[in-house]
């Protein structure tokens, strides 16, 4: 009877995705969910932004941001997008979806769309290929009072970390609404390290901490004291023989994973608050046997991770173990970009974002799903959307494909 069990799960046809969203005609570099799920973000090479409804998987807002590739996609409350190869940040709730353009980009490229209102811009270091990082700012020092910038900004402030614009092998931290520089973490100056290619910050027993993944396959992390704001670099290592091409946080900060070029994943500690740590190896090393991992994302939960294969593949690593536990195949071309969908409380941190809770956001979805849809069949669809545990996958081939797993 065992034997039968196995034979007719080996039996079973390869998972599929649930839908494939076909709007992009360039390799897809970015994928996000916003506003507790209900929206999906997706960014290509040819500067495209595409803001896709979850439930009817249609477009809801459609422009080109950039003359270059998007390198990243974040949201700033409800009401705010943030994009860069150069840094912007777009005022766009659902309200204001209603007077955006929606045809998409492989319908015609040539006309014009509508533009969100531009409420910040910010020339960054983009020749790293390295995207920005964001947290909420706790415990840094208003903006001095000349700043003639916006500072009266109705969203929480936020501290972006980005590759430093002259020297590629350090890290500013910009704060917004302000724009000004709060700090830069310098450069490691008994290593060379080349340029910053993976950057994630967040607050650490409130200390501001920051990961970076470096060219030369290094991985670094730093910690700010509040006494004389200095940074101290609490780990160094160097798990990989390629280009660091992603990293990201396990729930609750306790470690962070990396991946490269090379076939390795690798698993790092977080120290505890300025507690400079001697150890330099992993935790845990994965020779995966499959080289051109990036976009690695852990899910809120921190179950799980998945990595973006330049062989087309998927694949999903227990957190725990780094052990893999499935491999999605459907795209024909390389994947450059993964997502997941949110599925920790509304009152926890999400690693993804440094920290950057969603009660305000949820309430006001909550709120304006319940004015735009009638009918109880229209609200169980979106709740569905919200709840349902989603993986999405950009290509080379300008697809997004959406699985629904674990």
């Amino acid at each position: 009877m065992a034997g039968q069990d196995r034979s007719v799960k080996h039996s079973l046809p390869p998972a599929q995705p649930i839908y494939v969203f076909r709007g992009h005609v360039a390799q897809i570099h970015t994928v996000t969910f916003i506003r507790s799920n209900s929206r999906l973000i997706t960014g290509d090479a040819n500067g495209w932004i595409v803001i896709w409804r979850l439930t009817t998987k249609r477009p809801v807002a459609v422009w080109k941001a950039h003359n270059n590739a998007i390198l990243g996609t974040e949201a700033w409350g409800n009401c705010r997008i943030m994009t860069d190869n150069k840094f912007l940040v777009w005022a766009l709730g659902q309200e204001e979806e209603e007077s955006m353009d929606t045809t998409l980009p492989v319908d015609d490229t040539d006309v014009h769309r509508r533009q969100p209102w531009l409420l910040h811009a910010i020339d960054v270091n983009t020749l790293n290929f390295c995207s920005f990082a964001v947290c909420r700012a706790e415990n840094v020092p208003a903006p001095s009072s000349d700043d003639k910038r916006n500072t009266t900004d109705v969203a929480h402030p936020l501290l972006i970390a980005v590759p430093n614009a002259i020297k590629s092998d350090s890290i500013d931290i910009l704060h917004l609404p302000s724009e000004h520089r709060v700090t830069t973490v310098p450069a490691i100056s008994t290593i060379k390290t080349g340029m910053v290619m993976a950057v994630r910050v967040f607050h650490q027993a409130g200390l501001l901490t920051v990961a970076a993944g470096y060219e030369s396959g290094h991985t670094a992390l730093f910690q700010r004291n509040h006494k004389d704001g200095n940074w101290e670099r609490l780990y160094a290592c160097q798990p990989h023989t390629q280009p660091v091409l992603s990293l990201d946080l396990s729930s609750p900060f306790q470690c962070y994973f990396t991946s490269s070029a090379d076939a390795i994943i690798a698993k790092h500690r977080v120290p505890a608050a300025l507690e400079a740590s001697d150890v330099t190896r992993p935790l845990q090393l994965a020779q995966t046997r499959h080289s051109g991992q990036q976009g690695l994302e852990v899910r809120s939960d921190g179950k799980i991770f998945a990595t973006a294969g330049w062989d087309g593949r998927v694949r999903i690593y227990a957190s725990r173990t780094t052990t893999e536990l499935a491999v999605l195949k459907w795209h024909k071309e390389g994947c450059y970009a993964v997502a997941f969908a949110e599925l920790a409380p509304i009152d926890e941190q999400s690693p993804k974002n440094g920290g950057l809770k969603a009660a305000e956001e949820a309430q006001i979805v909550a709120a304006q799903t319940i004015q735009q849809y009638s009918g109880n069949v229209a609200r169980e669809r979106e709740e569905r959307a919200r709840k349902t545990h989603w993986l999405a996958v950009g290509s080379k081939d300008g697809k997004v494909s959406l699985w629904d797993i674990y």
